[in-house]
């Protein structure tokens, strides 16, 4: 075999220009599904990562009126009362939550104002103790609430940077007095996202999605809701799985203890928990996104298909040059197999060279790609492997059929053809 490898790499070399356009077929096909693959495994990452964040693994269960979100301004919905301290405690307990946190919201809020300074479509949040931790929020400048904020019912309020940029434009904020709906509240601390994750925003879903406190938010004690807005309004959860794999399932747990505070039953209409399935609404953008490729990969699959028939007809090509030499060895003895496994081998070393350089030009290509339409990439192993040995199966099919020929040639009539 050694001899063989040998043989061919110095066949190859002695005609480099004939052997690289031979190649050709094969390094475009390789390079293509290489690119198109790595483009596809990048999207599908950037997919995951940007519904799910960088690892957080919340699931949200809000209340929804058939396939919409139900707005809590048009008042607290009949029928759906507030999670009982027994339902917390049975959802902290399961095992696949590693922490959760009730609150009241209004995503799209008016009223909040310090001075003239007015937050226009900010979002407000009624929270308990769990929701910054479970949420992934940190405190970075004056203090969290404490057990005295919810038990003696004070009318303090975090506020993230948009809102202290807003309201208290060029001044500290901690300390100083902002309004919600007419009710005085003071600013006890500024909170942020303790990780630098962000999410790549494509579309206007996207938008929507990723950057709900785009506009500011204010945080609030869960506590004190009630003088600014309803009494007994049902809350949302936002719960944490312990893995990215168990969101799924510990959301549809959530969602079912959670909808024994729906009382009322009836039509599609009726107003009740929903968790959001993020692993779900990945998995069906990735399948979108895979189908379109697929197409792409197919269509690139058919340069393979010309760089395999034009390896087989180089082959032929180079069975008719060396018809004197083959006749030779069989003249000395050699085997029909010897000459077999010889071509053979040539075919499978010149589509593997080909693989090689296909795919170190799919890497080079992914990556101009991604510079170029800013496109996410990420190059798959198992595809480059797959690759490398796919180029060496087109040598062994394309290349069977002259290396038969060659092995099954009469050596008397192979050393008289001139």
């Amino acid at each position: 075999m050694g001899e063989n490898i040998r043989l061919a790499l110095k066949g190859i070399w002695s005609h480099r220009l004939r052997s690289f356009l031979t190649m050709l077929g094969v390094i475009i096909g390789i390079a293509s599904i290489i690119a198109i693959v790595s483009t596809i495994k990048g999207t599908n990452e950037q997919i995951m990562q940007n519904l799910i964040g960088a690892g957080n693994n919340n699931v949200t269960i809000s209340l929804r009126q058939g396939d919409s979100t139900y707005w809590m301004d048009a008042g607290v919905p009949a029928g759906v009362i507030p999670v009982t301290d027994s339902q917390k405690n049975e959802i902290w307990g399961l095992d696949s939550v590693a922490d959760a946190s009730f609150y009241l919201s209004r995503k799209y809020a008016d009223g909040i104002s310090a001075g003239s300074n007015a937050l226009s479509g900010g979002s407000v949040y009624g929270i308990d103790s769990h929701y910054l931790t479970t949420t992934g929020y940190e405190i970075y400048k004056g203090r969290p609430f404490v057990d005295a904020d919810y038990t003696g019912f004070h009318k303090t309020a975090l506020i993230d940077e948009k809102a202290a940029n807003t309201l208290f434009p060029e001044k500290d904020p901690i300390g100083k007095t902002m309004e919600i709906r007419g009710e005085p509240f003071t600013v006890v601390g500024l909170v942020r996202k303790s990780d630098e994750f962000q999410p790549v925003i494509e579309s206007i879903q996207d938008y929507e999605t990723y950057n709900r406190e785009e506009y500011g938010m204010v945080l609030v004690p869960d506590a004190i809701w009630p003088v600014m807005f309803n009494y007994d309004e049902p809350q949302e959860c936002v719960a944490r799985a312990v893995s990215t794999e168990q969101m799924s399932t510990m959301g549809k747990a959530v969602e079912k203890i959670m909808k024994k505070s729906v009382m009322s039953s009836g039509g599609e209409e009726t107003v009740t928990y929903k968790a959001e399935d993020l692993l779900e609404k990945a998995r069906n953008k990735q399948e979108l996104a895979n189908s379109t490729n697929s197409l792409l990969i197919w269509i690139a699959s058919i340069a393979l298909l010309v760089g395999g028939i034009g390896v087989m007809n180089i082959m032929l090509v180079s069975v008719t040059e060396r018809t004197n030499e083959i006749g030779l060895k069989k003249a000395l003895g050699a085997r029909n197999s010897r000459i077999l496994a010889q071509f053979l081998t040539e075919a499978v070393v010149l589509t593997s060279l080909g693989g090689v350089l296909g795919v170190i030009s799919g890497i080079i290509l992914a990556q101009v790609i991604s510079r170029v339409a800013g496109t996410p990439v990420a190059i798959s192993v198992p595809a480059i492997l797959l690759s490398v040995v796919f180029s060496m199966a087109i040598g062994v099919i394309f290349g069977f059929l002259p290396s038969v020929q060659a092995a099954n040639l009469n050596p008397i009539d192979a050393l008289r053809r001139e």
